[in-house]
């Protein structure tokens, strides 16, 4: 899925969703970005990067020690290599010739070969629209309701911050001030990576736990997708490691630790550190590279915790022998599986706990035949229909060793949108409930959805304040203002999706490592095995049976395709997996 649950930047056309928010989420391969990799992704010609008339490639060795070879088989096809991943086997290069594909695939020590970077000019008119399930925040038809009412009454307890009450999320996994809170908030030697659309480093709700000399950005902006450079808030398509202009990657950010500071809310861990791992693209795309990049990045340099809430770009499902797909298109996609396999594992065998959010599309993944109508995703337009088995995967969630993300509302019912299945569900957590594309405006409202910061510069691109007096334009923004004026405010915005769930999953998974973990050996700060951070989560996680055979949605205006089977016991079934996470009873 791509990023599930948020609002776009408004410059690019509109691709199919890529968040794991609240629609259909994923990402795709992204090129690696601007920042020097410290580790075991080399450079191989620092600063150089391709036209953008120059389609790059990732090409996947045989292994580690087939790179060499890998290279040259590239650079004989008049390939230029750009970036390598040793510790993956993955290498970056560009080419104009439409034979190198081909070419290179066959070459002894390549394993397989995957488009990269698109191609293409910018349309006249570039307009990006966001999931239909992620746009709860786009309505400023109507005067915004006065900001003392949005805000609700301040509940008591120790140290509540002021927008607590929005945030039933918390309540239910009992991270809230007389709770998990008072056990564990979590250790600042703890780090969580954030691989998404970037953090927003500035907020006031994130800066105090952000940790700007860790984090990375893998990615350039790719006017294509991304809208042009020159209409950026910086006016470039490359990004700092603390700037998020899609809004997605913040409000994940602010789940998983938002601080406890008397400011707008609190995340899950409030006192853990986060490090910005940035692999997806403006629009929302994460592709291959990129994301491979984030992972072993995230492995080398003692990150305890990623939340991935997206798909890997262009397959929705990837299937190594699907008979709808062309056998170029068949290797690309057992390229993206072998790579993203390798770069789990290798995150996960340097102590990194991986959580990743189910997806939007209220898909049972364990069926034995579904439906994709949005794959190939890239470059947009390029999509067709095909059924897929369930030999099929969607990456990175499916892969092994990830814990696997659904949604609830608050109600703790499944979320209309929220994949699900008896093999892929491992747990379940808040994520919103009820997209809304076909029109329900009944279950469309703030007070169902999930509260998380959002950059400044996105909410005034998107228009939801009033540039003047910092005003929230919007019931699904909303503005904490010490004085009149914008420059007084942090804004927060309430969106839904499994992207919105996952991170409460990993900021379980933090509070796990904080209260359990043991002093890392080989760099500062905790470690703990990730097999035994994932058995903590599920042990913990509040088991819930099936509340019938089938779940259906009938009383809130929903059709018999949203209906959800639900099998299996208490203790994990196809809906809640092991069971809602709990982060009191995980510390407690």
């Amino acid at each position: 899925m791509r990023l599930t649950g948020f609002v776009r930047h408004s410059q690019a056309p509109a691709p199919s969703q890529k968040w794991r928010t609240v629609n259909t989420a994923r990402k795709s391969v992204a090129l690696l970005g601007v920042a020097t990799l410290a580790f075991s992704v080399v450079s191989m010609q620092a600063g150089a990067s391709a036209s953008v008339d120059s389609p790059t490639f990732v090409v996947l060795a045989d292994d580690a020690a087939s790179v060499d070879s890998a290279i040259a088989a590239v650079e004989a096809a008049g390939g230029q290599v750009e970036r390598v991943n040793r510790a993956i086997g993955l290498i970056t290069a560009s080419s104009t010739d439409t034979a190198f594909a081909a070419e290179v695939s066959a070459k002894a020590d390549v394993a397989g070969v995957a488009r990269d970077k698109p191609i293409g000019s910018v349309p006249d008119e570039a307009t990006q629209q966001r999931d239909a399930v992620e746009q709860e925040g786009r309505d400023t038809s109507g005067a915004a309701a006065d900001a003392t009412a949005r805000r609700g009454p301040r509940p008591g307890g120790i140290a509540a911050e002021p927008l607590a009450a929005y945030q039933w999320d918390m309540a239910m996994i009992g991270a809230t001030p007389r709770g998990s809170y008072r056990e564990q908030p979590g250790r600042k030697d703890v780090l969580v990576g954030i691989i998404d659309t970037g953090i927003d480093g500035s907020h006031p709700d994130i800066a105090p736990n952000f940790d700007s000399a860790l984090s990375r950005n893998f990615t350039t902006d790719i006017e294509l997708i991304d809208g042009l450079c020159a209409d950026e808030p910086d006016q470039s398509c490359e990004d700092a490691a603390d700037v998020d202009e899609d809004g997605h990657g913040t409000h994940v950010a602010g789940t998983i630790a938002a601080p406890i500071n008397g400011i707008g809310m609190a995340g899950v861990a409030p006192k853990v550190t986060l490090v910005n791992l940035r692999a997806g693209q403006d629009s929302g795309y994460f592709f291959l590279a990129a994301t491979v990049d984030a992972l072993t990045y995230a492995g080398d340099n003692g990150v305890d915790v990623v939340n991935m809430s997206f798909y890997i770009d262009p397959w929705l499902y990837n299937c190594r022998s699907n008979p709808a797909d062309s056998p170029a298109e068949q290797t690309e996609q057992a390229t993206i599986i072998d790579a993203t396999q390798r770069a789990l594992d290798y995150a996960r065998n340097h102590g990194v706990t991986l959580v990743a959010a189910l997806g939007n599309e209220n898909t049972d993944l364990g069926a034995a035949l579904k439906s994709d109508g949005s794959s190939p995703d890239f470059p947009p337009g390029t999509e067709k229909d095909r059924e897929v088995t369930n030999d099929c995967l969607d990456l990175p969630t499916e892969g092994n060793g990830v814990i696997s993300v659904s949604s609830v509302g608050p109600s703790g019912k499944k979320s209309d949108f929220s994949n699900y299945g008896l093999e892929q569900n491992d747990v379940a957590a808040p994520g919103g409930f009820f997209r809304d594309f076909i029109g329900t405006p009944q279950n469309r409202v703030p007070e169902n959805l999930i509260l998380g910061p959002y950059p400044k510069s996105v909410a005034v691109a998107n228009g939801e304040v009033d540039e003047t007096t910092g005003e929230s334009m919007s019931d699904f923004v909303i503005a904490e203002c010490s004085a009149s004026g914008i420059d007084s405010c942090a804004y927060y915005q309430l969106i839904q999706g499994t992207s919105m769930a996952a991170p409460h999953a990993a900021g379980v998974a933090a509070l796990i490592v904080s209260e359990d973990g043991k002093r890392d050996r080989r760099r500062p700060g905790l470690t703990m095995d990730p097999a035994k951070v994932d058995k903590a989560l599920r042990k913990s996680a509040t088991d819930v049976a099936c509340p019938a055979p089938v779940i259906t949605y009938a009383a809130e205006g929903r059709g018999p395709e949203f209906d959800a089977p639900c099998v299996g016991t208490a203790k994990r079934n196809s809906i809640y997996g092991d069971g809602i996470v709990n982060a009191l009873r995980a510390v407690h």
